[in-house]
């Protein structure tokens, strides 16, 4: 599964990165609220793992944000209170199911297998910009009706991008949630990237794809 896990504990984070790693499963890490929530928004995941206690956003607000978006991604959330208040509070925001800590890795996977089985994530439907349509359901890609062969690594950021049409998405965002956190894939690699992907995209006007020196990347329309 692709799994976001929003974590400001780094300990924790590491834990969790680790362990689900262990078990096969392609992790994002996100250390605020508001990174999580932006990560959320602009890719596709199979579950969140989500803190409630995060700098910037709480994850409470975090998942009422998700749902009034309509995204439906399960949210296994996970908290150090055990009130029934908490818990209450935490599934009304929209979280599918609330996780104690301390808590037994047997568990946590267990809970993540049956929020995962809860329904597919409904965001399938085409992505357009420009001309260029972007399918999630067969990843297939094209402009002006043109088929464009791209990588696994150039369509996950053209993805991304595309998610995130008209706002600027930033290169540790980029490098997090397409090589996963902590890799040591570094800034220079994003941009062979993004100028193969560059190649493909924009080979016809409109230009699309579009740099803001010294922060990131934003796919816009004339």
């Amino acid at each position: 599964m692709q799994i976001l896990v929003v974590e400001d504990e780094r300990r924790m984070a590491r834990l969790l990165e680790q362990t689900l790693a262990e078990e096969g499963h392609q992790i994002v890490v996100a250390q605020n609220g508001r990174e999580g929530y932006e990560m959320a928004r602009s890719a596709n995941f199979d579950v969140i793992v989500l803190d409630v206690m995060l700098p910037g956003m709480s994850g409470l607000d975090v998942a009422r944000k998700l749902r009034a978006d309509r995204i439906q991604t399960p949210i296994l959330m996970l908290t150090a209170r055990d009130a029934a208040a908490d818990i209450v509070s935490g599934l009304d925001a929209g979280a599918d199911d609330y996780l104690v800590k301390p808590f037994s890795i047997d568990v946590l996977l267990a809970r993540l297998r049956a929020v995962s089985r809860r329904g597919a994530i409904p965001r399938s439907l085409c992505l357009e910009a420009g001309g260029l349509k972007l399918d999630p359901a067969t990843r297939q890609v094209t402009r002006g009706g043109e088929v464009l062969n791209l990588t696994p690594r150039e369509y996950q950021i053209l993805e991304l991008l595309m998610r995130s049409a008209g706002r600027v998405v930033s290169r540790s965002t980029l490098l997090e949630a397409v090589w996963g956190f902590g890799s040591d894939v570094s800034e220079n690699t994003l941009e062979v990237f993004m100028r193969q992907l560059r190649l493909k995209v924009d080979i016809r006007e409109p230009k699309l794809i579009h740099t803001l020196r010294g922060f990131g990347y934003i796919l816009r329309e004339p």
